[in-house]
């Protein structure tokens, strides 16, 4: 799996890796994890609402970065929905703003909203952030294909936003669930079995 940096030094206190550590793996973490078929203008109450995306190349590799601000954690990109936006729109922007990527085209989406719970530690940090008190994010999934060159990404994004990602990887969908934080594995998993006939 070849990786790719930011464009620009990263601190020098953090250390990439290929893989996380076997030690964050949680066992004994209670992951709540709910499929809502509910219509796309209403998710669950309590839950973020945010869009992810699933963003595949030509061999059908799906784009993976890593966390600048959780050591060893690996995605997909996502971001909230603001107030009035569209989930599809939604999903288009946070392409942009987080992989600098205005080369794509969204061929699929998971037809209803997945949730997931925050673990405790992530949930206080995350609520002190945003000055709210979500219990997780119910999220809208895109598939999305890459039409342009590997040159386009850029994990400054495109300067709206403070840089989310330090590395990136085209990987297969077995290497991102592994490389997945805990929690999050099981919307991971049934977003690609949704999107399967595309990878």
């Amino acid at each position: 799996m070849a990786l790719c940096r930011l464009v620009h030094s990263p601190p020098t206190n953090f250390n990439f890796r290929k893989y996380p550590s076997k030690f964050l793996k949680i066992s004994s973490l209670s992951l709540a994890f709910r499929y809502c078929h509910s219509s796309m203008e209403s998710p669950p109450e309590g839950y973020r609402r945010n869009v992810g995306i699933c963003l595949i190349n030509h061999h059908k590799k799906i784009f993976a970065a890593s966390r600048l601000d959780i050591r060893d954690a690996w995605q997909m990109p996502q971001g909230g929905i603001d107030e009035g936006e569209d989930p599809r729109n939604a999903a288009i922007r946070e392409l942009r703003e987080e992989t600098g990527v205005n080369s794509a085209e969204v061929i699929a989406e998971v037809p209803y909203w997945l949730t997931y719970d925050f673990p405790p530690k992530v949930r206080e940090k995350l609520n002190i952030q945003w000055g709210s008190d979500w219990k997780g994010q119910a999220q809208k999934w895109f598939l999305f294909k890459f039409t342009g060159q590997d040159q386009e990404i850029n994990l400054l994004g495109d300067g709206s936003e403070k840089p989310e990602f330090g590395e990136w990887s085209w990987v297969t969908p077995e290497q991102l669930i592994e490389l997945t934080v805990e929690f999050k594995k099981p919307v991971y998993k049934e977003v690609l079995s949704v999107f399967a006939p595309h990878l």
